[in-house]
């Protein structure tokens, strides 16, 4: 099977947004780098997007479908866009993401998390975090999708006082903008 990439060139993809009852977020750290994440990946053709999420929480991080409790998830699509530098020269071409992001609520075991269940893990550590400081920490091209993923999510995340969006999070995100190197900028003098 193959993840499937429309005809505009995104990948079809899940997000998962791992809640303890604590409210804290499930953050992992990529295996051998310094970035990190929520889990998260493609959806194969003929597959649901809860199917796949299903498929990536297992392979991600160990848990299967009795550790967690289904809580909600964004609609419509959320998109991110590659910076050009990360773009392959694939066919078809793909030049980002298209996500479904899925809220769980962890009703299992936190000993059943395991970064080791594929011969290459995703992730190699992992860390409780606070709800709206994954938007701060992620690779600067996921930070709008990241801020619209919990901004759709946080009323289902805590019902009775879901946390304000904060002031750095801003209300205005854009998404990335592909800026030329070696541009020069002009000033105000120059008109």
């Amino acid at each position: 099977m193959s993840d499937w990439i429309d005809r505009d060139g995104y990948r079809a993809n899940v997000g998962i947004i791992l809640m303890n009852q604590s409210g804290g977020l499930f953050w992992a750290g990529r295996a051998g780098r310094a970035g990190w994440q929520f889990p998260q990946g493609g959806i194969y053709e003929f597959e649901s997007p809860e199917q796949a999420m299903y498929r990536e929480l297992e392979e991600e991080i160990g848990l299967v479908e009795q550790d967690v409790e289904l809580v909600g998830s964004t609609r419509p699509w959320l998109r991110y866009r590659l910076p050009k530098r990360f773009v392959r020269n694939t066919v078809p071409l793909c030049i980002g993401q298209k996500q479904i992001w899925f809220l769980l609520r962890l009703v299992g075991e936190e000993s059943a998390l395991r970064m080791d269940a594929t011969e290459t893990p995703e992730f190699d550590r992992w860390r409780w975090i606070d709800y709206w400081e994954p938007v701060r920490e992620v690779v600067f091209f996921k930070r709008v999708v990241y801020a619209r993923a919990l901004d759709q999510l946080k009323g289902l995340a805590f019902p009775e006082n879901p946390p304000a969006r904060p002031r750095w999070v801003g209300s205005k995100m854009r998404p990335y903008q592909h800026r030329r190197r070696n541009r020069p900028r002009r000033s105000k003098k120059d008109g």
